[in-house]
């Protein structure tokens, strides 16, 4: 007798995807993505933006809370944070794409009307939401991905990737058809998190510098 498959088997964006693939196109279409249930509590899809053929590409987690208001991927503290590192390191933030893995935000609330609280995505849900990423991939063709944390990785790299084993370092995988040169490095909001904050940001603009002379 065949196993029985959970709803959440069917989880998927493809059948929202454009015919015809281009940013504006793909950004239009995302707006009406109901590949997963992650679209009923966010205010909003959050795609990606920045240059079209731009030379890196910055892959995150998800939206966060500003995110969700507001409609843009990194315009939060860890985005701000994100755009000083890569000025630091010798990369022009705007000549980079940035996005997120999944294009909705996923919360809790520890109480009704509280503070809405990050909560990671399963794999589940990045894999739904993968449709999206594999497009944005195509249209701009980075010469290189910068994957931001370990959510971002797994979804780019399976579910065994662990972001202290190959931070700092140039990965060449094939992903979603594409051979793809990566460097990963950790989130943004892990180094506001960080108890010796300073530390951690310049690990992080350390492993942006290995990114600005692969691109160099």
């Amino acid at each position: 007798m065949p196993a029985t498959k959970s709803p959440e088997d069917a989880y998927t964006a493809a059948p929202f995807l454009p015919d015809r693939l281009s940013l504006a196109a793909l950004r239009r279409a995302a707006a009406d993505c109901r590949g997963c249930p992650l679209h009923r509590d966010a205010t909003q899809t959050v795609f990606g933006k920045g240059k079209a053929h731009a030379r890196v590409m910055l892959v995150g987690e998800q939206p966060g809370d500003q995110e969700d208001r507001q409609g843009e991927p990194f315009v939060g503290p860890a985005g701000r944070l994100l755009g000083k590192a890569l000025e630091d390191a010798g990369i022009d933030p705007a000549d980079a794409y940035v996005t997120n893995a999944v294009k909705h935000f996923k919360f809790t609330r520890a109480e009704p009307g509280k503070r809405r609280i990050h909560k990671p995505p399963t794999l589940r849900e990045m894999s739904a939401c993968a449709p999206w990423l594999a497009a944005e991939l195509t249209v701009v063709a980075p010469e290189l991905v910068v994957v931001l944390g370990a959510t971002a990785g797994k979804a780019l790299l399976g579910s065994s990737f662990r972001v202290g084993d190959v931070r700092g370092t140039v990965l060449e995988r094939e992903i979603h058809g594409r051979t793809e040169r990566l460097v990963p490095t950790v989130h943004p909001s892990s180094v506001l998190r960080s108890d010796d904050r300073e530390q951690a940001y310049q690990g992080l603009v350390a492993d942006l510098k290995v990114a600005a002379q692969a691109l160099s």
